[in-house]
């Protein structure tokens, strides 16, 4: 016999467990919980107004999905990246993107996809003049969140137009497992926004002229060039880290002189 008592609670705790899913998945993703960072199962509760149960399977399955850890302590963090793991995933990146690109590129592009996709590319160009005209040396963190916004939605523009749902969310899902250690990334220079730049007209370019293979290479060369430049980053947080906890009288005279 049908409940609908039954039937609308099991919705409820449904769509509260979703809620909580994406509430933790976008803190990761714009860094306010960082890599390490303990996850409280009774806050989450509170502040959703709900009951322990469903945050628990949002957070169970975030843990499937690589994102949250368990704490030898007791409890979940959120997953700390290692070298190889930045590697591996950039490498299923590469793989599935490519992928997609070369499908897309064997079809007509839309002209509404086409200016979708150019004004994307033309943001970047943007914000390196913008930089230029500055004489700073780097974008600062504002420029960064319109810098990411903008490279995301490029690639997240173009694989959703390989109309492949289970392709598009492993992708979403590496991407965001990335973006855990992009919280070390430090502002672009002009050099590296105009190699961006450069890698994405180039991409938009052979996707709209339909050729695949000049497209796919392209992708997978802009692509590994991030790969490297996320490893250059990593090796330099981990040098600085290990240098802080063992020689930390050193920072903090470092500290004291900025104050000066």
């Amino acid at each position: 016999m049908h409940r609908p008592g039954k039937s609308r609670r099991h919705m409820r705790r449904r769509s509260i467990r979703e809620k909580a899913y994406l509430h933790i998945q976008q803190s990761i993703a714009s860094g306010a919980l960082a890599a390490g960072g303990g996850i409280s199962e009774l806050l989450l509760a509170k502040e959703l107004g709900s009951s322990r149960a469903p945050i628990r399977e949002a957070m169970n399955q975030l843990a499937a999905e690589g994102l949250l850890e368990q704490n030898p302590g007791g409890g979940m963090v959120v997953a700390e990246l290692k070298r190889e793991d930045i590697v591996e995933l950039y490498e299923l990146r590469e793989a599935l993107e490519v992928f997609a690109v070369g499908k897309i590129a064997r079809v007509s592009l839309r002209l509404a996809d086409n200016d979708r996709l150019q004004t994307l590319v033309d943001e970047i160009l943007k914000l390196q003049k913008e930089l230029e005209k500055s004489k700073q040396p780097a974008l600062d963190a504002k420029q960064m969140e319109r810098f990411i916004a903008c490279d995301l939605g490029f690639h997240a523009l173009l694989v959703s137009m390989a109309n492949n749902s289970r392709l598009q969310k492993i992708i979403n899902d590496t991407r965001l497992l990335i973006s855990i250690f992009a919280i070390h990334r430090r502002g672009h220079d002009r050099v590296t926004l105009k190699s961006i730049h450069r890698y994405h007209q180039r991409i938009l370019n052979a996707v709209a002229h339909q050729e695949p293979e000049v497209a796919m290479a392209a992708v997978s060369e802009h692509i590994q060039a991030s790969q490297r430049e996320r490893l250059s980053e990593y090796d330099h947080w981990k040098r600085e880290s290990s240098l802080q906890q063992s020689v930390p009288v050193f920072f903090d005279i470092h500290k004291m002189a900025l104050q000066v």
